[in-house]
């Protein structure tokens, strides 16, 4: 493996209380190798050079520990988890956790699976489909104790998503940019229709940064109704 200088990366990690083994911090920087390697034909993300992957994929992805305790050996979803974020990063750092990516393009889940391979992760598996489809009753609905999203849509659209795929007392936590505070009005209905309720909203800068971020934590207090999420393309037509 080549030389990575990782000091801000550790660093920035033990700004959210994480500190990872040797092997840990080789798996994240073959991780890293991978993505570049194949980003070359798939196009996975468009952020590419080393230190901002570290900061804005991985750490990013892990700033999650501000909100949730992820040392239990939850159940959890990424739904449109892209390259892996967040859900892959989590599962490198937490290797307790119990991990489903989900996403609908093919092409990703098959650098995921590659990765998964490389890396020697067990306890995670991909899941090829569209969240409208896998969150209907009889398949993966109500299933998971946390369900996380960095995917671009809005909170409403997301919500739609994601909530259905949560067991009752459970949570949904959307990765934001400080844009998405003029959302909250807007999903709080939506949210509520599908059994859910903000409950916080932490705003912070990542590590030595500017880069502003939101996390919104959404309680599951019931059951959402069989008829969400809607059919596909739906949800990000016509937000609830």
């Amino acid at each position: 493996m080549n030389q990575y200088d990782t000091r801000d990366f550790k660093k920035d990690l033990e700004a959210f209380g994480i500190v990872l083994s040797e092997r840990q911090l080789e798996q994240f920087l073959r991780y890293y190798e991978m993505l570049a390697e194949w980003n070359d034909r798939v196009n996975l993300t468009a952020i590419t050079e080393y230190q901002d992957v570290l900061k804005k994929h991985f750490v990013d992805s892990l700033s999650l520990t501000k909100v949730y305790d992820l040392r239990q050996n939850y159940s959890i979803v990424d739904v449109g988890t892209g390259a892996g974020f967040p859900g892959l990063a989590l599962k490198i750092a937490f290797p307790g956790l119990k991990v489903t990516l989900l996403d609908s393009l093919n092409k990703r889940i098959q650098f995921l699976d590659a990765v998964i391979k490389e890396l020697g992760l067990q306890g995670v598996e991909t899941v090829h489909g569209r969240a409208e489809d896998l969150a209907k009753p009889g398949k993966r609905r109500e299933s998971y104790d946390l369900c996380v999203s960095r995917a671009v849509a809005n909170l409403s659209t997301l919500s739609e998503y994601c909530l259905p795929f949560v067991k009752k007392g459970g949570l949904f936590i959307a990765y934001k940019s400080e844009k998405a505070v003029s959302e909250i009005e807007q999903a709080e209905k939506a949210i509520f229709l599908l059994g859910g309720r903000i409950r916080e909203r932490t705003e912070f800068t990542l590590p030595d940064s500017d880069i502003h971020r939101s996390l919104f934590v959404i309680e599951k207090k019931k059951e959402t109704p069989e008829k969400y999420p809607r059919k596909a393309g739906l949800p990000s037509k016509e937000p609830l």
